[in-house]
């Protein structure tokens, strides 16, 4: 049974998010891939800073299966000002990967991607496949 306190706390927690949420483009759907493409992006990198830029990427690279089949310099022109161009790499190798295999939904299967760190795949299996990742 779940303690009143961690009831009473998690029902503070949800009014406080819904008080101070924000609208932004990537929570608009539960697409594993813009999923994953938001996450590389605001490593060590502002929301502000990353809204343009995602969106300008998603008009560019729209689908998995568009990135993968791209060049890479492609990916890197559309990622120049957000800085550690090793995550734009990263992002193109693992598309390649998961074009090829599919998108997997959980964690320890997207974990064994390149880029995929214990982080991201958490991110992407929960907020896309509602995989509780605790």
């Amino acid at each position: 049974m779940v303690k009143p306190d961690y009831a009473r706390d998690s029902a503070d927690l949800v009014t406080w998010y819904r008080g101070v949420r924000r609208d932004l483009p990537w929570r608009l759907d539960r697409d594993p891939y813009r999923i994953w493409i938001s996450e590389v992006m605001l490593q060590q990198t502002t929301v502000q800073a990353v809204i343009p830029y995602y969106e300008k990427f998603l008009k560019r690279f729209p689908l998995l299966e568009t990135l993968a089949t791209s060049p890479v310099e492609d990916v890197l022109e559309y990622w120049a000002g957000l800085g550690y161009y090793s995550r734009a790499r990263n992002l193109h190798k693992s598309a390649q990967a998961l074009h090829e295999k599919g998108f997997p939904k959980t964690f320890s299967e997207l974990i064994e991607f390149p880029g995929f760190g214990p982080y991201t795949a958490r991110a992407v299996s929960s907020l896309a496949f509602d995989e509780k990742t605790g």
